[in-house]
């Protein structure tokens, strides 16, 4: 069990992502069946809105368990917050609607399917950019005064 502990500190932020990123996943992919299949709202429509509902879970989720982001001033919070969103505006835009309308409308892919290679493309990408851009720690100054 002790093995396990060191093993979960040691890669503590990678399996936390790995986890949120998944339920991030679950979330997009159980709205996105709520509102194509359920409220039999278009397809591209109802990609945009579960990806939307995704967004809100993964930023609460990696600000404070993935990442624990601490921002002392509302200007870093709201810097962080906004690069958060612009990130995955980008990855929502690219991946999670305009791959999966091209997939969906274009290629006659199922649109079960297409979800599921879209999130797998929007973790990978959202991961790089909240690991080196949004939540990059800063380096402590190391030298000794």
């Amino acid at each position: 069990m002790k093995k396990i502990k060191g093993l979960y500190e040691k890669y503590k932020e990678i399996i936390n992502y790995v986890i949120f990123g998944g339920l991030a996943a679950v979330v997009n992919f159980g709205s996105y069946f709520v509102f194509a299949r359920l409220f039999h709202i278009d397809e591209v429509i109802s990609s945009g809105l579960s990806w939307f509902c995704a967004v809100l879970f993964a930023y609460i989720t990696n600000k404070i368990w993935v990442f624990e982001s601490k921002t002392e001033t509302k200007k870093a919070f709201l810097k962080e917050m906004i690069m958060f969103f612009a990130a995955r505006v980008i990855s929502g835009i690219l991946c999670d609607v305009g791959t999966f309308a091209l997939m969906v409308k274009v290629l006659g892919i199922n649109d079960i399917i297409a979800k599921i290679v879209t999130q797998i493309m929007v973790v990978i990408m959202n991961y790089v950019f909240s690991k080196w851009i949004i939540f990059k720690k800063k380096k402590e100054n190391t030298n000794a005064e």
